[in-house]
């Protein structure tokens, strides 16, 4: 009967290996998507939000080349440079820009969302050549997402943007023609069978505060010349000439489980929430709760628990020296604690912390004194045992 016991199964035993899947989610390839679709159907606004959910790296020719001038990298004065000529950047660099953006340590942890390329320009590659870059990427795109939304739909869409000025800013149709944001407000009262006083009341405070129901607001609006109808036709027309079918070729070798299509006709806040139905309706299996873990938890996060490192600095300890972590430098991944020695440090591991984690790490260097009389040879053993043990003199 003690047997029968003792083989019987205990059914709230922990039957996982904490390192073990420790390792496997760092060895694991971050979630990477692609956004398609028309020119002007919201693709960048649809990336942008999916970054900020999924906490992924954001590429885009103009974000792109905006990181780099910030930063001041190789590529970021060479921009700026051409800038104060008065020249434009060339296609060349901008598709360098993005593939070496793609290839840094933080998208190799955090994965991307690309969009805007491939670009229908083809100053410097072909769109079947940005394609095969594409499919050539050594971390490639999981999903691809295509936007979908008729010619017309998509004309007059662009037509009715207005450019602010002043700020830069574009606003769609219903954001500031007053006749459609009156339609859209007598509809809106229509479906409302519960506290319309209450919500009359917010809609007149809002209304007051919004600046774009001010008339002189209203009138400083203009219609940039791309965004004329011959203008936005014409940029469609070339979609349809230029990108259609290699993309078409590219969506029907996807996986049909990680190709997802949007209806591009809907507001971006639509658009997204359509997208999270979709993918977990595709997706409901280990991909979907390795990205979802970290967007919207079901209870409070575990405390922090110490490392194998202890207080060693993980970075310095990859580079082969010992050195103490500051409390003040302390940093939480997958629920324990990990203590970096300087900024510097700390800056490199929020990149990608995953080089630093791995096995043999931490695996304590190995130092050895060599010392004796002069000319004895001590400098050349030294680098003797440092090239075969891959150390520093």
């Amino acid at each position: 009967m003690a047997s029968q016991e003792e083989n019987q199964a205990q059914p709230f035993a922990d039957i996982f290996d904490e390192d073990e899947a420790e390792n496997f989610f760092l060895l694991s390839k971050p979630t990477c998507l692609i956004i398609l679709g028309k020119p002007d159907s919201g693709k960048k606004t649809l990336a942008r939000k999916l970054a900020q959910i999924w906490k992924c790296i954001f590429i885009e020719a103009l974000e792109v080349i905006q990181t780099n001038i910030h930063e001041e990298t190789e590529y970021g004065l060479k921009c700026q440079e051409l800038l104060f000529k008065g020249q434009s950047i060339s296609e060349e660099l901008v598709t360098e820009m993005i593939l070496k953006k793609i290839e840094s340590p933080e998208v190799a942890h955090f994965g991307y969302i690309l969009t805007g390329f491939p670009s229908l320009s083809e100053e410097y590659m072909t769109v079947s050549q940005q394609i095969e870059k594409i499919k050539s990427l050594k971390l490639k795109p999981d999903f691809l997402i295509n936007i979908k939304c008729s010619d017309y739909d998509l004309c007059q869409r662009i037509s009715g943007q207005r450019q602010h000025p002043d700020s830069g800013q574009v606003y769609q149709r219903n954001q500031w023609d007053p006749s459609v944001i009156e339609k859209h407000r007598k509809e809106k009262d229509q479906h409302e069978e519960e506290n319309e006083k209450e919500d009359e009341e917010q809609e007149e405070e809002e209304t007051a505060e919004d600046p774009l129901m001010k008339s002189e607001f209203l009138h400083q609006l203009v219609q940039r010349p791309e965004d004329t109808i011959e203008n936005a036709e014409e940029r469609v027309g070339k979609y349809k000439d230029i990108m259609l079918h290699p993309l078409e070729d590219l969506m029907a070798e996807q996986d049909c489980r990680y190709l997802i299509e949007l209806n591009g006709n809907q507001q971006p806040d639509d658009l997204f929430k359509n997208y999270i139905c979709c993918y977990c309706c595709f997706n409901k299996q280990d991909e979907l709760f390795r990205v979802l873990s970290s967007y919207k938890l079901i209870a409070h996060r575990y405390r922090w628990r110490r490392s194998r490192w202890g207080q060693a600095c993980p970075v310095a300890l990859k580079q082969g020296d010992i050195v103490m972590g500051s409390p003040d430098l302390a940093v939480s991944f997958l629920g324990k604690m990990y203590a970096l020695s300087s900024p510097e440090a700390l800056k490199t591991f929020m990149l990608n912390p995953r080089p630093y984690l791995l096995p043999p790490m931490p695996l304590p260097p190995c130092k050895v004194l060599v010392f004796g009389p002069p000319f004895s040879g001590r400098t050349t053993i030294c680098n003797l045992i440092a090239h075969k043990y891959k150390g520093k003199v």
